[in-house]
């Protein structure tokens, strides 16, 4: 054999690897997409607080929303490999039109919340990271400029395998950052495995919010509508059918895992940093100042990136949800190049610079958002019950008693949440009142 065999033989393996390696991740490209869609800087900041308030006592509340979480993408996915439709599809043609576009109109709002208040956490986060390397740092509103800019960059490119590449690079550094801070800052470990049993912390009387706010707000971020509705979106776009049941679970099984794994990596770099030192959190970009003096500059700077991954993450589908929604709506091919899906996602990307413009707060503008979401979900959990008993539908996929009694009490779960997180919107914005007044 010559040298020039060999090389082509090297050559022709190197390439099966690489043809191998794309496959697998093509695999699990929806599950990634879906992570970084509901891991942004909303879920940063609700474990964060979690972890400096209370430390690991309320890791239970993560396990049981990640559990949810992965029933209703496992339900919502297994709806479209039965019947070839998406969420928004039959949500129009067996519950009634308004029924979709009662989603599109709230998703919207709350994705309109969600890109100020992410962009807005994005530029404090920066400008407190850029005070520690030049004098007076720089204006929050040039960060916010520039990621959005990169956002619409990768948007513009057009076509739906290219924005879950480009958001699996994203997720694994935000990934990365968030997984070397938890060995680095994590708590002992007793403490962790003591936050697996389900308790109340002791809510302190002169606080107008406690730890049920803190745990509506983690179940807010992590049980999240929109994430189902587009589940069957991607899952109807990758071609899966019946045969590829087993891929569209160990899809959604690795897509929970990883947001368990982070989440609670971030609770943990907080409680074994802030609450061991007795400090309180009220906003993501405090994490910068309060965690150098107890974990160091390295660590710091590790979060930091981290957390704007997370915000670029969130922040890409985030923009991308209304013309999907509208496609999905109506039926069409989702062609992004067409100029009024970019001029749409054009005007949702300004929306990123109004919070550092007005001089706003941001964590206020992701309360919003995420209100906007606990008042969605019950009537998500309920669309789906209703389709997935339908035996004209789902035939013998129908669900069975496991299932509906898993489902009802997701639902009786929603509806307290939402309530929860109506009252803790209530309180926050009677603080404001006070404070204005």
């Amino acid at each position: 054999m010559d040298m020039s065999d060999s090389i082509s033989e090297d050559g022709a393996k190197a390439l099966t690897f690489r043809q191998k390696f794309a496959r697998t991740l093509a695999l699990f490209l929806p599950g990634i997409f879906l992570l970084g869609f509901n891991l942004g800087t909303g879920s940063v900041t609700a474990m964060a607080k979690a972890g400096a308030d209370y430390g690991m006592t309320l890791l239970w509340t993560l396990v049981a929303s990640c559990l949810c979480t992965y029933f209703m993408i496992n339900l919502y996915g297994r709806y479209t490999l039965v019947t070839g439709e998406t969420a928004l599809q039959a949500f129009k043609k067996h519950i009634h039109p308004m029924v979709g576009i009662y989603f599109i109109v709230a998703l919207t709002l709350g994705v309109a919340g969600s890109v100020m208040g992410v962009m807005g956490i994005v530029a404090d986060i920066c400008y407190e990271w850029s005070k520690t390397a030049i004098d007076g740092g720089i204006k929050p509103i040039w960060f916010a400029a520039t990621f959005s800019a990169l956002v619409f960059f990768i948007f513009w490119k057009g076509k739906t395998h290219f924005f879950e590449r480009a958001l699996a690079v994203i997720v694994a550094i935000m990934s990365a950052c968030f997984l070397i801070n938890f060995f680095i800052m994590m708590p002992p470990p007793i403490d962790i495995l003591k936050g697996l049993v389900p308790s109340i912390p002791e809510v302190d009387p002169t606080a107008k919010k406690g730890s049920l706010l803190v745990i509506a707000s983690m179940v807010g971020t992590t049980v999240f509508s929109g994430l189902f509705i587009i589940r069957t979106t991607l899952v109807k776009e990758a071609g899966w059918t019946l045969k590829d049941e087993k891929t569209q679970r160990n899809d959604a099984l690795v897509s929970v895992t990883l947001m368990f794994v982070i989440s609670a990596a971030i609770m943990a770099a907080a409680a074994g940093t802030l609450h061991v030192a007795g400090i309180k959190l009220t906003q993501a970009s405090q994490m910068i100042s309060l965690l150098e003096p107890l974990a160091g500059p390295l660590a710091t700077s590790i979060f930091a990136i981290g957390i704007i991954s997370a915000g670029v993450s969130s922040q890409f589908p985030n923009v991308l949800m209304l013309p999907w929604l509208i496609c999905d709506y109506r039926g069409l091919e989702r062609d992004m190049t067409l100029p009024r899906y970019r001029i749409m996602v054009f005007l949702i990307s300004l929306l990123g610079l109004v919070v550092p413009l007005i001089g706003a707060r941001p964590v206020l503008v992701m309360i919003l958002s995420q209100a906007f979401g606990a008042i969605i979900l019950p009537a998500t959990v309920l669309c789906i019950f209703y389709l997935t008993n339908q035996k004209k539908l789902m035939g013998e996929h129908k669900n069975g008693l496991i299932s509906n009694l898993i489902l009802i009490a997701i639902l009786l779960f929603s509806v307290l949440i939402a309530y929860m997180g109506f009252q803790g919107v209530k309180a926050r914005f009677a603080e404001l009142m006070q404070a204005t007044a």
